[in-house]
């Protein structure tokens, strides 16, 4: 048997757009070369897909990356069989590709939208599915979801951003008539805690809702939970399993965007500082939530530990960060499996799933 064909994607219009090229740049440094043939295409803020000819990876994080030498216009066709076009010139070479790992995180890469072009070409793909991605994506399905499976978690409101402008006082009086201050508000659609905001007043709860706002039109209002913020790695297919649990210190007001890339004030324990019990009630709850959502592949899901050692269920990411410091891959490390047999098994799992 010949080498697999593995399409490795990255970029995209998101607001998240930076945080996959860092962990494209980590899965193609960690991906074993002698097993598969690696194709890298990024797509553009704009929108433009390309074909990666380079070998310094490091170019991505850069955002360099498209003029490296040998890079070229490319898609995916989602006609079956053709795989990754490349464009040169009058001319367009296909290849066929056995498999696509998808390191694209938020809108257009991991709601449903790449898998759903994916699922039309036949190729199989590492993650969850269509319907499973867009429901993981939109918070506020996925708290129906888990209310429905009884899983504890925060108390929450659906804020529609259209309404904000002419109704925002009176939705401002009907948050604070359910919840005290502080209250998260969130984008339902963003991962990375992207236009996510603690708001401790009135004042801060407008800003915060007409921020989040900017990114989907709808917004998630939550009340405080104090606790620990657990992280679970979740890898599988039919017979799911947990990775030991992880705790974020953020340093900061929450584990914001800035504490997880950019600033180094967070810190992360893995195993997390709470009891072998918790532990275990939380990693069960991490694959029921994986369960009931529809996963496949892999997931991250996450939860608060209360100090009287109740669960509570924050939200699941389906393509979590695969940065060098991001938690799932470092979560799995702490489990038996490094970085590139985790990739290996990732694409094992896609393959298993697509037949």
């Amino acid at each position: 048997m010949g080498k697999l064909t593995v399409c490795i994607l990255f970029g995209g219009i998101s607001p998240e757009h930076a945080v996959s090229l860092r962990s494209a740049e980590s899965v193609l440094n960690h991906i074993d070369k002698e097993k598969y043939h690696v194709l890298p295409v990024g797509i553009t803020r704009d929108g433009r897909w390309i074909y990666f000819g380079g070998t310094d990876y490091a170019m991505l994080p850069a955002e360099t990356w498209t003029s490296a030498p040998g890079c070229c216009p490319a898609a995916i066709s989602p006609v079956r069989g053709q795989g990754l076009l490349r464009f040169s010139g009058d001319t367009v070479s296909a290849t066929p590709i056995d498999v696509v790992f998808p390191v694209l995180h938020g809108e257009n890469g991991e709601d449903g939208a790449m898998q759903g072009l994916l699922q039309m070409a036949g190729i199989p793909y590492v993650g969850p599915h269509v319907a499973s991605s867009a429901v993981a994506m939109d918070k506020t399905l996925t708290k129906l979801v888990i209310d429905k499976e009884g899983i504890p978690q925060a108390a929450w409101e659906l804020v529609r951003a259209c309404e904000l402008e002419d109704r925002m006082d009176a939705i401002v009086a009907g948050l604070e008539g359910r919840f005290t201050y502080p209250m998260f508000v969130k984008p339902a659609g963003t991962g990375s805690s992207v236009g996510v905001s603690k708001a401790a007043d009135r004042e801060q709860l407008k800003a915060a809702l007409a921020a989040a706002g900017k990114y989907d039109s709808k917004i998630l209002v939550e009340e405080f939970i104090k606790g620990k913020e657990i992280e679970v790695a979740v890898l599988g297919n039919r017979e799911p399993v947990a990775s030991v649990c992880g705790e974020i210190d953020s340093g900061a007001e929450f584990y914001d965007y800035d504490a997880k890339y950019v600033t180094d004030t967070s810190t992360a324990y893995i195993p997390a500082r709470i009891s072998e019990d918790l532990q275990a009630r939380i990693r069960q709850a991490a694959v029921r939530v994986y369960k009931a959502v529809g996963c496949q592949g892999l997931s991250r899901v996450d939860f608060f530990a209360t100090e009287d050692e109740r669960l509570v269920f924050n939200e699941i990411n389906t393509i979590p960060g695969f940065t060098s410091i991001s938690m799932y891959p470092k979560l799995f490390t702490a489990s038996g499996i490094p970085y590139s047999r985790l990739i290996d098994r990732l694409l094992e799992l896609a393959l298993e799933a697509g037949k």
